[in-house]
Parts: structure tokens; sequence; C-alpha cells
């Protein structure tokens, strides 16, 4: 398979994609799942791809699977895998927007939001779902650890603008997170303080009683002392 001589970009957000430079490869499925899976996990053994990629067959039939999937991926000289005996590793050069996205959650996290000075991270940290549609187990938690690592992040991010006197920003990043996960109070408490801060009461009111509703109707239960507590106490 012909391809160019640019870095390879791995896009597992939003839908699969192999790019060098603007091209995307076409891969069969199995040489998607193989990558992806590669790039999630950074390594692995033959025997756990073989198991993992292809678990209803015989070890053999799914290593020999393994083979035909490892001859037909594109070939140049830096190649996407590296072998190192029975261990295969997806190489440095393949830059992974998952990667990217989980480095900057945490970033983000760990610095209580401060690293968040721009539109870079809101563009990172709204992006798709982790491979969308696809539903096996390893997918679903990585996933799963992905939308966490967001939800951490953005809030973080919200708090921290806030502080910094953006509340414009803060509050597009409480309502990222509140699209995310509809029923998680953190990102609520964001978007009421976003509004307060701002001098906007109605829109406060507003928001927490329209998160008062959603509890009620789906969960049977109120928001916490410390969201109703920010509104004031006549119109709670």
């Amino acid at each position: 398979m012909s391809i160019s001589a640019f870095p390879p970009r791995l896009r597992l957000l939003g839908q699969f994609r192999l790019e060098f430079g603007a091209e995307p490869v076409n891969l069969c499925m199995n040489g998607q799942r193989l990558l992806a899976f590669l790039a999630l996990r950074k390594c692995a053994t033959r025997g756990e791809l073989a198991g993992t990629l292809w678990p209803d067959t015989t070890e053999e039939r799914a290593r020999g699977s393994l083979r035909t999937t490892l001859w037909k991926l594109p070939r140049e000289s830096q190649p996407l895998i590296h072998c190192h005996g029975e261990t295969m590793a997806i190489t440095n050069q393949v830059r992974v927007d998952a990667h990217a996205l989980a480095e900057t959650a945490l970033g983000l996290v760990r610095s209580r939001g401060s690293q968040g000075d721009g539109a870079a991270p809101m563009d990172l940290l709204t992006c798709g779902d982790l491979l969308p549609g696809w539903a096996e187990d390893w997918v679903l938690f990585e996933r799963e650890r992905l939308r966490q690592l967001r939800l951490h992040a953005l809030d973080e991010l919200a708090e921290s603008l806030a502080r910094r006197g953006s509340p414009a920003l803060a509050l597009e990043a409480a309502l990222a997170s509140v699209r995310i996960e509809p029923l998680r109070e953190s990102a609520h408490r964001a978007v009421v303080s976003a509004h307060l801060r701002e001098g906007n009461v109605i829109e406060a009111i507003r928001h927490y009683r329209a998160f008062r509703r959603l509890l009620r109707e789906e969960l049977g239960v109120e928001p916490s002392r410390a969201l109703a507590e920010m509104i004031p106490a006549p119109y709670r």
C-alpha cells in the first residue's frame, strides 16, 4: 500500500481515521481494531491481542488472523507497529488524539484548571466520544475512563476560569460538562456560579430549577444543600 511520508495521525475520537498528512488511509476492520487497541493500551503481547480481538475462535486461528492483519497494514520506512518478540507496541511517531485528550485532561485536573488558557483545551475536551459504535469491552472501558477524565477536567477548567474573572468562558466549560452528563451536579453548580458571577441571577435561578426538575423526574431526589444555598431562599 502506497502512503505519503507525513507523520501518521490516528484519530479515535468521533470516528476511526488513520491519516498521513491530510490523506486518510483505508484499513480493514481488523486493522482498525488492532491499531486502536495498541494505541489505547500502548503495548500488548501477541497472545493478548489474539485473545482479545478474536475471542470466538481457537488460539491458532486467532494468531493467524493477527499475522494476516499485521501483513495488511501500511508499510513504510517507519512502521506503525514495532514487534519485540511476543510484545507489540504502536510506534512513538503515531500521534493519537485520545492520548492528547488524556494528557490535557490530566494536566487540568492536576493544576486545578490553571493550564486552561485558550480555546485548545475546550476544543479537545468537547470533541467526540471514543470510537462511537464500537461495543467491545476494552473499548467501553477506555471510553468511560476518558469520559470521566473529560468531566473532571471541564469542572476544574470552569472553576479556574471563574476564579480568573472569565465567567463567559467558565459557563462554556460548565455547559460542555452538562451536555456530556446531564445529571452531574458539580457541572450544574459551575453553571449557576458563572451566571451569578456575571450578575445574571434570573439565569442562575432558571438553571437551578431546571436541574431540580430533572433530578426529581429521573432520580426522585433533590439537589444538594451546597447547590440550593447558592440560590436566594425565596426562589429555590
